[in-house]
């Protein structure tokens, strides 16, 4: 009975939080592996790409609110979601057209464009913070929660009980749903196939008569789904705050070289491998200890290895150490 409880407690505050952020990184890490793969570049508006991307869709979501239109049990910014992608679409293609076309047709060093990406990061920043301003919003609404710790625990009678919140639910279907179309997007239309050409092999791609603009295109529009719906479900489950969508950059990076830069599969591998190192290693593991330990060796304090302030320096230590010992990452993606 202990040993279940020290499991309940464990699951209710370490695998079901890290799963769910694990699926908002993986989906994140996947548009920052497709620009790296087919573009060639680094992008560091890649976070503030996002906050914009959520921006449109806590605007639409006010919008809807106030002329009576909901999801029911469901958080409305389901309904704004498919918009703000649109939206996202078109601010990510004007900016490629504007911005990153011109260097990409001089042939450009990649580090031209990872400064250019900066110059971007710093324009999205600053038209989000004068939009909705640099305080917190938050923007969940329909049932909290699929099942509380209080059903849980009259449903069971156990003393502990597990809770899992709406948004966590629809975060790791949507992920799960997501991931499965772009793998099968990639492996069997012929545009697909047409992208994984162009990245392995530039040149080769073309001489086969690929067109590159088409790539590019399509490869921004699948980058502004991923990082809407990655955007969109991080504020759901958390909350929507410009600085805190530019400080996801670490982690969402550090899923993707952790994984093997230009690697799919390694995007969603390392978000999960970032997820759960934050979440555990900055978790005060007493109550699990206290369940699954004797008396006597039950802890005092309260077995914390860092603060939760601190959990960002947990993507940066892991992405240091996967630079120094293993660059290509663990599915060996390009090297960094």
């Amino acid at each position: 009975m202990e040993i279940l409880n020290a499991f309940l407690v464990l699951a209710n505050f370490v695998l079901i939080p890290a799963i769910t952020y694990g699926s908002q990184l993986a989906l994140g890490a996947l548009g920052v592996t497709m620009i790296y793969g087919i573009l060639r570049f680094s992008n560091f508006a890649h976070g503030d790409s996002m906050a914009v991307g959520t921006m449109v869709a806590i605007l639409l979501t006010w919008w809807f609110q106030s002329m009576g239109i909901t999801a029911g049990p469901l958080p409305t910014a389901l309904l704004a979601l498919p918009f703000a992608i649109v939206v996202t679409i078109g601010v990510l293609l004007g900016t490629d057209r504007l911005v990153f076309r011109f260097y990409r047709r001089q042939k450009a060093k990649p580090i031209i464009l990872v400064m250019a990406s900066l110059g971007v990061m710093f324009v999205y920043n600053g038209l989000v913070r004068f939009v909705l301003g640099p305080d917190e919003h938050r923007f969940a609404d329909g049932d909290r929660f699929i099942i509380s710790v209080p059903d849980f625990k009259a449903l069971t009678g156990l003393p502990e009980g597990v809770a899992i919140r709406t948004t966590q639910g629809i975060t790791v279907i949507t992920a799960v749903i997501v991931v499965a179309a772009l793998f099968w997007f990639l492996g069997r239309t012929r545009t697909g196939k047409s992208m994984r050409a162009y990245s392995d092999n530039e040149d080769l791609a073309l001489l086969s008569g690929i067109n590159p603009e088409r790539v590019v295109m399509y490869t921004w529009m699948i980058v502004a789904g991923l990082i809407t719906i990655a955007g969109v479900l991080y504020g759901l489950d958390k909350s929507f705050k410009p600085f805190t969508y530019f400080q996801l950059l670490l982690p969402i990076f550090a899923s993707a070289i952790v994984g093997g830069l230009g690697s799919p599969l390694g995007a969603i591998a390392g978000g999960f491998i970032i997820a759960f190192s934050e979440v555990t290693i900055t978790y005060a593991w007493k109550r699990v200890l206290t369940y699954a330990l004797p008396d006597e060796l039950a802890p005092s304090g309260l077995v914390q290895l860092l603060s939760t302030d601190y959990k960002f320096a947990v993507s940066f230590m892991i992405l240091v150490i996967v630079l120094l010992f293993r660059p290509t990452g663990i599915f060996r993606g390009k090297s960094v």
